[in-house]
């Protein structure tokens, strides 16, 4: 199969949904966007909620890889936390970011039993478990603690990120991100002060 009528559509979907929403883009949109009949749609994705989890379901792999690239292994896990979240800084401040799909999917779809707030609940819950992960691993006496404040740190540079633009307040994720996480890893600002007294 060449990159023909699912991934035309699917990719076609992403794009709409991520710029304009859910409830704004139409499944005419999409097939006249994709070059495909209406009925090539509906065998791929019998339905508008079944392209809008498999947008998701993309979404997320695509996250995760950018996440786990973000996590530097060769350094301690203190420096992966920072430097996740520097790169959290420079995804949000770039052109292309538009914010959280998955804000926007819990947003639009408030109702608990809808398909893609699932979708969208399970991915931030899975986030949430992979900061405490790397929390834990620095030590953090409450990882998840540090953890949940570090993902509404990240949450809101996202959000920030769809309200202003590349010139916007998620700019100073990473400088928060340092602050919290020194104040959850205590021996590591103490140690840090100790080296700049001379001790």
């Amino acid at each position: 199969m060449s990159i023909g009528a699912r991934e035309r559509l699917l990719n076609t979907a992403a794009e709409l949904f991520y710029e304009r929403g859910f409830h704004a883009v139409g499944i005419d949109l999409v097939i006249e966007r994709a070059g495909v009949a209406k009925t090539t749609l509906y065998r791929h994705f019998p339905s508008k909620d079944e392209l809008i989890v498999a947008y998701l379901d993309d979404a997320n792999i695509r996250f995760w890889s950018w996440f786990e690239d973000a996590v530097d292994r060769e350094v301690p896990p203190r420096e992966q936390l920072v430097g996740l979240f520097d790169a959290v800084a420079k995804l949000v401040t770039s052109a292309a970011c538009l914010g959280c799909t998955f804000q926007v999917t819990a947003a639009e779809f408030p109702e608990a039993g809808h398909p893609g707030h699932a979708t969208a609940l399970a991915h931030k819950r899975s986030v949430r478990t992979r900061l405490r992960d790397l929390a834990t691993a620095a030590g953090a006496p409450e990882p998840t603690e540090l953890a949940d404040g570090l993902l509404l740190l990240m949450d809101g540079a996202f959000a920030a990120a769809r309200m202003y633009g590349p010139s916007s307040p998620a700019a100073q994720v990473a400088t928060a991100a340092r602050t919290l996480i020194d104040a959850h890893l205590p021996e590591r600002r103490r140690s840090r002060s100790a080296t700049r007294r001379g001790a």
